[in-house]
């Protein structure tokens, strides 16, 4: 049986290796992922929306985005918002589609994006390590109080511990399938 904090540690660590996930996603690799879009926000019927709510967005090929509008009319503002994200890429209509081609890296880009994929891994190693600390100080807080005893407390710590060393290795698989990703030409 696990304990609370165990639970709580574990699941909040689930979510933040999830985010780092969903922070990789966005990263561009040398293939074409609907996910590179997910920064462009289009003006339509009176307010600011993500493009992934009126549009279909697919991959066809390894280097081109296809975006079908739901409403033919908003294909030109489509355009102006994926040109205004400023994520270097030239989108061409014609008049039914957008398609988005997606250029092949250079090497010096590809070194860059590792280097920021690094940054946003450790981000998430930190923020593990966080809660691991807050954990920790809970269970420590609980044995001073003498809510569970020392020997309960000793478990409870390699527990967390190890569900640590779980979330942290999960971010280093995820960190070298990314890096293989962008460095493979």
């Amino acid at each position: 049986m696990k304990h609370e904090i165990v639970k709580d540690a574990e699941k909040r660590m689930a979510k933040s290796v999830e985010a780092t996930r969903e922070e990789l996603a966005k990263i561009r690799t040398g293939k074409a992922s609907p996910a590179m879009l997910d920064p462009v926000r289009v003006e339509a019927y009176g307010s600011s929306m993500p493009l992934n709510q009126v549009a279909t967005i697919s991959t066809p090929e390894a280097r081109l985005i296809v975006i079908q509008p739901w409403d033919k009319s908003l294909i030109g503002e489509i355009e102006k918002a994926i040109l205004k994200a400023d994520l270097g890429f030239n989108p061409s209509n014609d008049g039914q589609v957008i398609r988005v081609p997606i250029p092949p890296l250079n090497e010096e880009r590809r070194q860059e994006y590792v280097r920021i994929c690094r940054k946003i891994t450790e981000e998430g190693r930190v923020a593990v390590r966080n809660i691991r600390r807050d954990a920790n100080e809970h269970i420590k807080k609980l044995e001073k109080n003498h809510e569970i005893s020392e020997d309960e407390a000793h478990r409870l710590l390699d527990q967390i511990q190890e569900i640590t060393d779980q979330h942290i290795k999960q971010l280093d698989e995820i960190m070298k399938h990314k890096e293989a990703e962008i460095m493979e030409v």
